[in-house]
């Protein structure tokens, strides 16, 4: 059931004509203020029975109030904007103990040291700090239950790309090392106020049931950083530092592929194959 204080909130515009909330370029802002949609959108995270929820970017709280409205047990929400602290106000003080708001920049929190496990991540994140913010949860995936984050589509195309695709390069290996990655939601420009240039999407992360326990994230983010660097030359050029045509044919992987040909699993076994002569 719905917390009766949702329903006496005022629209979302009215929101953002009170508090002076013009969107700002400069911190990736576009609201999303249908309310369906920001419910369709919590739904894809599942059952949040029990579940402690971290949000990025509320902005006006569209998908706040969406979160608020599920059987979530708490929300913790990271805001930089002091205009949407303000405008968070009668949202935070409806929700009680149960919603904390944070002023702060989310590319320096710690979400492990802010919320307890289970935890899970919601989000329309800024466009401009999204995929930073990705990679840096990557590396703490082992203790994040999912996450349910909207890019920009191009972005989301990336993150769930074949190999051998225009799309796929080191996001997608680096995310697919991590996570089961499933696009859930198209979401058109002309649902943001402002519409930004391009589509949004919605991708659902998991965590990998059967992710490689003898390889780090830092010695994939390693391999991919070398070899999508240089991504028109022969692994043989683009490796070279880290081993070359020694390490790719001990990995079993022929030098003159290109980087985009190679499957997570190539990766995998290229990492693997990189420490075992690392530490001969």
């Amino acid at each position: 059931m719905t917390p009766s204080f949702l329903d006496c909130l005022p629209p979302l515009r009215d929101i953002i004509s009170t508090y002076d909330l013009a969107a700002r370029k400069g911190l990736g802002q576009h609201f999303l203020l249908d309310l369906n949609l920001t419910a369709r959108i919590v739904a894809q995270a599942g059952d949040l029975s029990g579940v402690h929820v971290v949000e990025i970017g509320p902005g006006p709280g569209g998908l706040t109030r969406a979160i608020l409205a599920s059987p979530a047990q708490s929300l913790t929400a990271i805001e930089m904007d002091s205009r949407c602290i303000r405008a968070l106000g009668s949202l935070a003080e409806g929700a009680g103990q149960r919603f904390q708001l944070i002023e702060g920049d989310a590319l320096k929190a710690d979400l492990t040291a802010l919320t307890r496990a289970p935890r899970v991540i919601i989000a329309n994140l800024p466009y401009n700090v999204g995929t930073p913010l990705l990679v840096k949860w990557l590396r703490q995936m082992d203790q994040i239950q999912s996450m349910t984050l909207m890019f920009q589509a191009e972005v989301v195309d990336r993150i769930v790309a074949e190999p051998d695709s225009k799309a796929y390069g080191r996001l997608s290996v680096i995310t697919q090392f991590c996570c089961q990655a499933k696009r859930v939601m198209k979401i058109p420009a002309r649902a943001f106020t402002p519409p930004p240039k391009i589509d949004s999407a919605v991708v659902h992360l998991t965590p990998r049931s059967d992710r490689p326990k003898d390889i780090d994230f830092q010695t994939i983010e390693l391999m991919t950083a070398a070899a999508f660097g240089q991504r028109r030359k022969m692994l043989r050029t683009s490796l070279k530092l880290l081993g070359g045509e020694a390490l790719l044919e001990a990995a079993g992987i022929d030098p003159k592929q290109r980087a985009e040909t190679l499957s997570v699993a190539d990766f995998e076994r290229l990492a693997r194959t990189y420490n075992t002569l690392s530490n001969a």
